[in-house]
């Protein structure tokens, strides 16, 4: 029986452990999508205890406390720090199977120096443990970030963001990581929102653009672009509900902005015509700058009504939603391509099914303007864990050039996340490995260490030019 979580944790064949440990494991880290505070960084945040770096904004440890009937007093309630932390240990010992489990005892290993079992019975000599490690200061946000090894960071910010703690971040010679911002204009595409109109008119404000018109729009977006792009930005980000086709004469579509201007309400088809437009419109800008896009979708979110008016967005409740949009994730690309506005694109589907549809939709649009110009990006979210990465990375060399890969992100909002990164690595590793074993790919060092060095870290500098 091999010890839990030893040095070769998810490795089982010689050729893995060769991948991981000579290959793998020693390359830098590139977080090109997450969503932590970009002002923690340039203050070097220093936690207080484990609770705050693990639970104050940890949906996935949320929801499984729920699952145990935790009350939410101890999730996101008035209860002490101590009082949270003691009850996700409680629960921690049930989540056999759950990547939770896998990442918070990587996380006591590789930052705190314990290799224990986190349970009731352990969790006052773990919570000590802590307490004393992050006292000494050694684990402030930034030295997480160096001991982590993280070259580049892309955090999630908003158009009207002022970008100032990056600048802060980039002006400060003592800090060598790069932490860029990414473009998530979702707030100026989601027309049926009930905060649209206020959304707008701090656009307007921030860009000094006033807007009446769909140009206009356009022109106050461009105004905070080039303020992105001054301040490094590479990628853009768009959280979707589901991926539209709905074209419509720029027209209608400004006759639509206009209605909603001016307090009126818009249907679904008319929602969609603007969305559709004003994401072709950036998809173009995209392209100019050499950005990245990125499309999110396919999650049903806020789903607990009574818990969303209690707690708002982003707490445990959004779930797959099922939606598979093919077709018009094909049709949306091919009407880019035809105007010669299609950028370098990743496409991410919360849903796993769609694997393989995504793998066929990236091949019709692959060219010799980009090595891997179109990626199927990796496991999402509720995918995130040794079986759904093991699918995609499957899927993805079945259906394309999995060398050509850009790997691991965090797409979290914890700093000691990076360990996720590691999780990724033994399961590439491994699943490779296993190729090689049963005969299925030669054992070529050179260009076994080409893809898996690539995967890991090269892969991504190239494509986003970092």
């Amino acid at each position: 029986m091999k010890p839990f979580m030893c040095e070769d944790f998810l490795l089982s064949s010689g050729t893995a452990k060769t991948l991981y440990h000579d290959y793998a494991e020693k390359m830098p880290i590139v977080d090109y999508h997450c969503h932590i505070n970009p002002k923690e960084i340039a203050e070097d945040m220093q936690f207080e205890n484990i609770t705050q770096a693990w639970l104050y904004a940890d949906h996935y440890k949320w929801r499984v406390m729920r699952a145990n009937g935790v009350d939410e007093r101890f999730v996101t309630g008035n209860a002490t720090d101590y009082e949270k932390y003691m009850a996700w240990a409680s629960v921690l010992p049930l989540a056999i199977g759950n990547p939770l489990y896998h990442w918070t005892h990587l996380e006591l290993k590789r930052y705190f120096g314990y290799d224990g079992i986190l349970n009731e019975k352990t969790a006052d000599d773990v919570w000590r443990l802590c307490s004393q490690k992050l006292s000494e200061g050694g684990l402030s946000v930034r030295s997480i970030i160096r001991q982590s090894n993280v070259k580049v960071i892309c955090t999630t910010d908003d158009p009207v963001d002022s970008l100032v703690w990056h600048e802060a971040i980039a002006k400060d010679d003592t800090f060598a990581t790069k932490v860029l911002p990414a473009w998530r204009p979702d707030k100026a595409v989601n027309i049926h929102k009930d905060t649209f109109g206020a959304y707008v008119r701090e656009l307007s404000a921030v860009s000094a653009v006033g807007i009446q018109t769909i140009d206009d729009l356009f022109a106050a977006l461009t105004v905070r672009l080039d303020h992105f792009e001054a301040r490094g930005c590479r990628a853009a980000d768009h959280g979707l509900d589901a991926v539209i086709y709905a074209p419509a004469d720029m027209d209608e579509v400004n006759k639509i902005l206009k209605q909603r201007l001016n307090g009126g309400g818009v249907t679904p088809a008319e929602a969609d015509k603007f969305k559709f437009a004003v994401i072709s419109f950036l998809a173009g800008e995209y392209t100019k700058r050499g950005w990245v896009m990125e499309l999110h979708y396919g999650a049903k979110r806020s789903n607990n009504s009574r818990m969303y008016r209690q707690l708002g967005d982003d707490t445990g409740y959004d779930c797959i939603s099922g939606v598979s949009c093919g077709s018009e994730t094909a049709d949306f690309l091919n009407h880019l391509n035809e105007l010669g506005h299609l950028p370098k694109t990743i496409l991410f589907s919360l849903n796993p099914n769609d694997d393989a549809l995504l793998g066929t939709i990236i091949g019709c649009f692959q060219s010799g303007e980009a090595k891997g110009k179109m990626q199927h990006g990796s496991a999402w979210w509720f995918n995130d864990n040794k079986a759904g990465m093991i699918a995609q990375l499957t899927s993805f060399a079945n259906q394309s050039l999995l060398g050509n890969f850009l790997g691991m992100l965090t797409d979290s909002r914890s700093f000691l996340s990076y360990t996720r990164h590691e999780y990724f690595r033994r399961i590439l590793c491994e699943l490779i490995g296993g190729w090689v074993e049963n005969g299925e790919y030669p054992y070529d060092k050179q260009a076994l260490q080409q893809i898996v060095e690539g995967v890991c870290y090269h892969n991504a500098i190239r494509y986003f030019g970092f």
